[in-house]
């Protein structure tokens, strides 16, 4: 009796998780092509043809792909456009890289910065000091190893103002052939799917950001306090999203597919170790809530194999349930141009993000902080700085 209602309860949470999935991909689309806003009717006093956009990239030690980078970047078209590329402490070619590119082009403006102060992340001051210098009437925050395509910021600008929009976010699309690795990103975004519903239905509580692509109104970049309020914020990108929503700003988010290319992550080890500094933070350093949370996995997943293993129709319709999540992960993978087959490999990736949750946690606890691009942050103050 009490095993038959345990494994029904579980096959249910699947299920329910499964369903809740199906109806939120609903709102997780791609940009729409530009085409889409052409061709529709514009009001004749729109000021879309007038507006500027600042585009603010941090970066440190990246010589081995900056120049592509920037070269994507001023390769936009159907926008009028600054670069401000900020060489955050950099010790390699970074910074002779950069100032070739300016003489080049002269919408590109870097800056240097040579000592970080204190009470900031690398990343984050780096981007202040970027926000600083824009004029623009947007602000765009992207990654040092992203490359967009040519017409993803006019489509956002044009989405943005076809939605009274004041922030347009997307997903990194990410260049790997691993089948492992690909399961990752179809789980990842599996759970970025309420998210996606969340702000795309403008959803009183939901927010989102992501670094690769944060496209903020200047205006409402600097209402909400900015990078000057996300100092010692590890999720910046996120956080970011989280202020704007507190601003009363409108969002929407995208899936980004190639519209934002990212070389990063290609393996799932290197997906593990690019994580060590983020999954402990998401859940604000709380060490509790990453022990219960683990708890509540593991004991699912011992009813998961005891239900397999007892053969009962109720055992079988437990242990086999994750693999309804297939499903969603194979409409999106259809949606990102991949396979079925990643799509399979999806649910025996809840392991591998447990894995990457303790690890960070393990890891950030042993050092006692954080070590991001050469600089150690302390625990201590990342918890006193965060944003929640």
């Amino acid at each position: 009796m009490w095993t038959t209602l345990i494994f029904g309860g579980t096959a249910a949470l699947f299920l329910a998780m499964t369903v809740a999935a199906l109806w939120h991909l609903r709102w997780a689309r791609r940009l729409p092509a530009l085409e889409t806003f052409t061709a529709a009717p514009r009001p004749a006093s729109s000021a879309e043809r007038h507006v500027r956009c600042s585009v603010v990239m941090a970066a440190r030690d990246e010589e081995a792909r900056i120049e592509g980078t920037v070269r994507h970047l001023l390769a936009q078209r159907g926008v009028e456009a600054e670069f401000i590329v900020v060489d955050d402490r950099s010790t390699d070619r970074t910074s002779e890289i950069l100032r070739r590119l300016a003489k080049e082009d002269a919408r590109l403006q870097v800056k240097r910065v040579e000592v970080l102060p204190e009470g900031w992340l690398g990343k984050c001051h780096a981007c202040h000091v970027g926000a600083s210098a824009a004029t623009g009437d947007w602000i765009l925050f992207t990654d040092a190893d992203c490359w967009l395509k040519p017409d993803v910021i006019a489509r956002a600008l044009r989405l943005a103002e076809r939605d009274g929009a004041d922030h347009v976010t997307l997903t990194p699309g990410t260049v790997i052939e691993s089948l492992g690795t690909r399961a990752w990103h179809l789980l990842f975004l599996t759970s970025l799917l309420s998210w996606f519903a969340g702000v795309n239905r403008d959803r009183p509580k939901s927010y989102l950001g992501i670094g690769a692509f944060n496209l903020v109104r200047a205006s409402a970049y600097r209402q909400c306090g900015g990078y000057e309020a996300l100092r010692l914020t590890v999720l910046d990108d996120l956080r970011l999203g989280l202020l704007l929503r507190r601003a009363g700003k409108r969002t929407r988010g995208f899936l980004g597919v190639d519209d934002v290319e990212c070389h990063w992550g290609t393996t799932v080890g290197s997906m593990v170790k690019i994580m060590e500094k983020n999954y402990f933070a998401a859940l604000d350093f709380r060490l509790w809530l990453v022990l219960a949370g683990s708890a509540v996995v593991i004991l699912v997943s011992g009813i998961l194999f005891i239900g397999l293993m007892t053969g009962s129709v109720a055992g079988l319709a437990a242990g086999l349930s994750p693999l309804s999540l297939i499903l969603p992960a194979g409409i999106i993978a259809r949606r990102l141009g991949w396979s079925w087959p990643c799509a399979v490999c999806t649910p025996f990736m809840f392991p591998v993000f447990l894995y990457a949750l303790l690890n960070s946690t393990f890891v950030t606890l042993r050092q006692g902080g954080i070590r991001w691009r050469d600089t150690f942050y302390p625990l201590d103050a990342l918890r006193a700085g965060n944003v929640r």
